[in-house]
């Protein structure tokens, strides 16, 4: 067991002769600090890195991360880092990335007593409740739960929308996106939903704050 994680730290040294090799500054300029053009908010799950899925190094990209990729107005977690990236390292892209096959998605569509979890999957949930029409038409329960993920996305893309965070930077005229998409365990691709929020325009009324 204690073998387990001690290969993480040899790996670590491995990486890090590695990137001297390629740049004997790479350190030195990665701790003047971050200008990431990205937040993404995506699943746990650990066949979902951000980093490697995308192509993106350290640096380039602002990550939080929970079960089922999920913008709860109450999760104070998540308002930090969606508060951080957006008034001060002024992201241009916020990218709400789900994944097919997930976890959270699956065990919200059930009913089935987890445990303490059961109070977050409560909110994938209330996704669910707002497409039953559509998600229950779908007979095959494999194509129904890759459908749900799609619409848990649009869903949290929406939610994003309605912060008071994104709303005021849009207000300033700071150019801020929010898109929804879905990656692929079977095949590797990113499928873009097509659901991209740029102003309080895109919302419903009911959400638009003065």
């Amino acid at each position: 067991m204690k073998k387990s994680y001690e290969k993480l730290l040899a790996n670590n040294k491995n990486w890090v002769t590695e990137q001297l090799v390629l740049d004997p500054q790479y350190f030195e300029k990665l701790s003047q600090g971050q200008t990431p053009e990205y937040l993404w908010i995506g699943c746990s799950d650990s066949r979902v890195p951000a980093n490697t899925i995308t192509g993106t190094d350290p640096g380039e990209m602002f990550v939080h991360r929970n079960i089922a990729n999920m913008v709860v107005h109450s999760d104070m977690n998540m308002l930090s880092v969606l508060s951080y990236a957006v008034e001060v390292l002024k992201v241009k892209h916020i990218i709400v990335c789900g994944h097919y096959g997930c976890g959270g998605v699956l065990a919200a569509m059930g009913n089935q007593q987890i445990g303490l979890i059961d109070n977050w999957l409560r909110h994938i949930k209330d996704v669910y409740r707002y497409h039953h029409k559509e998600l229950d038409a779908i007979e095959n329960k494999e194509q129904r739960a890759r459908r749900f993920v799609e619409v848990n996305v649009m869903e949290q893309v929406n939610d994003l929308g309605k912060t008071s965070i994104v709303q005021n930077a849009w207000k300033n005229k700071q150019p801020l996106h929010i898109h929804g998409w879905v990656y692929d365990l079977n095949d590797g691709i990113i499928k873009d939903l097509e659901v991209t929020f740029t102003c309080t325009k895109d919302l419903h009324k009911v959400y638009h704050l003065d």
